[in-house]
């Protein structure tokens, strides 16, 4: 099966869903479709509430696509690169519309980035989380933002250093990554649809007010994900990241 990225219509709601058969990682070709299909939906007036979600039940989302991690030749592919996360971060707080994210299995990353930037997250049990970019030679740079602001400095700092230790759905919910968890798939999407349809209830000028409201604060993010892209694009055409990943791939 290919990788996709589609949008599914459901009473005021746009279910936005992504896959790629490498555990739901995301080349950046589906970084731009996903970021395009955040942004066309946030500006439609028939829509009130943005719902994101991965196909499948173990894998929410691995990251960015390791295949194009392995190819980046120069600082400017390395830039483009690490900025695809960057703008479905930027498109999830910009778009005008509150975004629910249902996340049904592990989370590595940018899914990490992804989690934290949306506005609401439905998890499983099963929603583990690790960042182990430091691992391969790189950072959480891009997504460090996003991820702070949702569970501060001191478990930024446990998931960004631990780079190999998987956190429970259990400590992402302590932490403030997650607002509702449940024991399995079915039960999250019975909370979620009922959450969507309270969501759908409410005005729409009364949900943009309050997604401005909790976005305040994050103006300079357009520059800052830049930036910290940069730095991630020069950190991946070292020679010690190019031979920690390169061991990776061998695993």
């Amino acid at each position: 099966m290919e990788a996709y990225v589609k949008t599914t219509i459901k009473d005021k709601v746009a279910e936005i869903e992504f896959f790629s058969p490498a555990s739901n990682s995301l080349a950046s070709e589906q970084l731009t479709q996903l970021s395009a299909a955040i942004k066309g939906w946030g500006e439609n007036d028939g829509i009130s509430v943005i719902h994101l979600k991965s196909a499948g039940t173990k894998v929410f989302c691995a990251g960015a696509s390791f295949d194009e991690l392995l190819a980046i030749e120069d600082l400017e592919s390395g830039t483009n690169f690490f900025m695809g996360f960057a703008n479905v971060i930027n498109a999830i707080r910009t778009c005008g519309k509150i975004v629910v994210t249902s996340v049904q299995g592990k989370v590595v990353g940018g899914g990490v980035g992804i989690a934290a930037a949306s506005d609401y997250v439905f998890a499983t049990e099963g929603a583990f989380v690790k960042l182990s970019e430091l691992s391969i030679g790189i950072g959480p740079f891009v997504i460090e933002p996003a991820v702070t602001r949702k569970i501060g400095l001191t478990n930024m700092a446990k998931l960004s250093l631990n780079a190999t230790t998987w956190r429970t759905a259990k400590w992402a919910a302590q932490a403030g990554l997650y607002h509702e968890v449940e024991t399995t798939l079915s039960e999250l999407n019975d909370s979620l649809d009922k959450f969507l349809k309270q969501l759908v209830s409410y005005s729409p000028q009364a949900l943009s007010a309050m997604k401005k409201t909790l976005w305040e604060g994050t103006e300079q993010w357009d520059v800052l994900l830049k930036e910290r892209a940069g730095v991630s694009g020069q950190l991946v055409l070292s020679e010690e990241t190019n031979k920690a990943l390169t061991q990776f791939k061998r695993k």
